[in-house]
């Protein structure tokens, strides 16, 4: 069976964001009919054209850990965060809360990605640290269907992080659909990640786990385990 070389991108967000529900959908180009809550870590796996009909097109597999959003578990979603290649924040449109509680979540990973483990983490957010800040990163605006035809507001997020932004309803296809705007800003963002980590030096895209074997679609990592560096992995 063929294999592919493979990135790393971490879905992160309050729980209820609809990050499941977002994961299924860039994933398999359908709705979630039944999302389930995150405990731990589930991934899942897209097939991604690199430089779609350009000189140097080639597949590869998109890993999306989708991190579950539950305070109680914060030490232990630190060694999710280690390696990352890109990342997705993810906010509830009709809830404004969740949007800045992006901060929280941008902090938590930045300050655990590098030594693998939840270090002591600058309690005030100040866009100025935000210099040099080199994860590509994506912010997601879910549940557009809730805001009733309102105007949704530019994340400062987005900015400080030089990222682009995607409005969505994760109940219909239609909002990822081939060619629409959010698909082309998606396939773009995921080229920035496969291009920063094969710039990053020594890098080798399939150099944590393995390549993917086309047969694997979906992961799930038991957060009972997770303390003791044992995964606990299932696939459909």
């Amino acid at each position: 069976m063929s294999t592919l070389d493979k990135v790393r991108v971490v879905v992160v967000g309050d729980s209820e964001s609809g990050k499941t529900s977002l994961s299924h959908l860039i994933a398999h180009g359908n709705a979630c009919e039944r999302p389930m809550s995150t405990i731990g870590c589930s991934t899942q796996v897209k097939l991604h054209d690199y430089r779609a009909g350009l000189p140097g097109e080639k597949p590869y597999f998109i890993e999306l850990w989708d991190v579950g959003g539950s305070r109680g578990h914060e030490i232990a979603r630190s060694l999710f965060y280690n390696p990352i290649d890109g990342l997705i924040l993810v906010h509830d449109l009709s809830n404004r809360k969740s949007h800045v509680n992006l901060q929280s979540w941008l902090r938590e990973v930045t300050n655990c990605r590098d030594g693998g483990k939840l270090r002591q983490v600058i309690t005030d957010y100040d866009a100025d640290s935000m210099t040099g800040y080199s994860i590509p990163t994506l912010v997601v605006g879910t549940k557009l269907d809730l805001l009733k035809g309102q105007e949704p507001q530019p994340s400062f997020i987005a900015e400080d992080c030089n990222a682009e932004e995607v409005y969505l309803d994760c109940t219909s296809n239609r909002y990822l659909a081939p060619g629409s705007s959010n698909s082309v800003k998606l396939s773009r963002f995921f080229d920035k990640v496969i291009e920063k980590k094969l710039s990053s030096p020594g890098s080798h895209t399939a150099r944590d786990t393995g390549p993917f074997s086309l047969g694997e679609r979906k992961r799930t990592y038991s957060p009972s385990r997770m303390y003791t560096g044992i995964k606990s992995t299932h696939i459909d």
